[in-house]
């Protein structure tokens, strides 16, 4: 089940959470309501109905914080010149990152140069806490596509992350969660820039996987429900320019596209 948040181009301003279908050449948006933020995703279909073409995306949740992996692809590590981890090495993106699909990318004037991260997203379905792997499965709400956005020379010149990773609009994610995922450690990743292919991977290179991450932050800090995990990058990573469009797509899931200004 593909999950969204949407907007309608008439230009009223409720949000509507809403599940995607599809009839022959058309998608539809079937509108969902009582959507319970404190425990769990739960709502209820309303038998409203609006086409795709309709509506204006929105992010998909409102997270808490975003908790982000750097150097989970050996490949990536390797392009870094970064020795591999021995276990995740954490930073967080604030919820001011945080732009839809179709939304544009702010390239901050503190930067020089600014890079795409092609990353699949882990959503939370429950609190979280000291969870196990092996039970990971049961607090993940779904899967998404995010660029984590950064700022690579302020990176390379800062001793931790936040200011590299943290400028407004440095967080895309969406289009959609995706609900139903069987193995989340075999998906195709791919990064286009202006219709080229940039980065091309696969989940199973992740160094951890995305039930030991769960495990490993969840012992840290409390995860709620519709904060993002975002699991780290393959190699091929690059700078964006003013007037460049990203794509992340990811098998599965769906196609993440976004502008840069």
């Amino acid at each position: 089940m593909k999950f969204g948040k949407f907007r309608h181009k008439s230009g009223e301003m409720k949000e509507y959470y809403g599940t995607l279908s599809t009839d022959k050449d058309k998608s539809f948006v079937n509108i969902i309501e009582k959507l319970d933020y404190h425990e769990d995703f739960k709502y209820q279909y309303t038998g409203k109905q609006y086409e795709l073409d309709e509506l204006e995306f929105l992010p998909p949740v409102n997270p808490t914080k975003i908790v982000a992996v750097g150097l989970n692809y050996k490949d990536h590590a390797a392009e870094m010149q970064k020795k591999l981890p021995e276990e995740p090495l954490l930073f967080i993106k604030p919820s001011s990152c945080v732009i839809p699909h179709l939304g544009t990318i702010i390239r901050p004037d503190a930067s020089q140069r600014v890079d795409y991260e092609s990353e699949l997203a882990i959503v939370i379905g429950k609190t979280a806490k000291n969870v196990k792997k092996e039970t990971a499965d049961d607090y993940i709400f779904g899967y998404t596509c995010l660029n984590d956005v950064t700022a690579r020379d302020l990176q390379m010149k800062d001793v931790q992350y936040t200011r590299a990773k943290g400028f407004d609009t440095f967080a895309p994610f969406g289009p959609y969660i995706e609900t139903e995922i069987e193995n989340p450690s075999n998906l195709k990743i791919q990064g286009w820039l202006n219709g080229e292919l940039k980065q091309s991977s696969n989940t199973s290179n992740l160094i951890f996987n995305p039930f030991e991450l769960l495990e490993f932050i969840s012992g840290i800090m409390t995860l709620f429900p519709g904060d993002i995990i975002s699991t780290g990058t393959p190699s091929g990573v690059g700078s964006l320019k003013k007037g460049d469009i990203f794509e992340i797509e990811i098998e599965n899931i769906g196609k993440l596209k976004n502008f840069v200004e």
